[in-house]
């Protein structure tokens, strides 16, 4: 399912289409709404490298 947004509300973020999805896999992994694998893919990363993305943050790796 796609998700468009107005070009001028992406731009009042002052992020990129792809800052923006990887603020939105950050959010929604913290809140275990999405496992790491997911996250990753939304993120648009490899899942080590949204690894070392959540590591940078702080963000622990939960298990379950």
């Amino acid at each position: 399912m796609p998700i468009t947004l107005p070009d001028d509300l992406l731009r009042s973020t002052n992020l990129t289409e792809a800052e923006l999805k990887a603020e939105l896999a950050l959010t929604l992994f913290q809140r275990e709404h999405l496992t790491l694998g997911k996250a990753a893919i939304l993120a648009g990363l490899h899942q080590l490298d949204f690894q070392r993305l959540l590591a940078s943050r702080k963000i622990p790796i939960h298990y379950g």
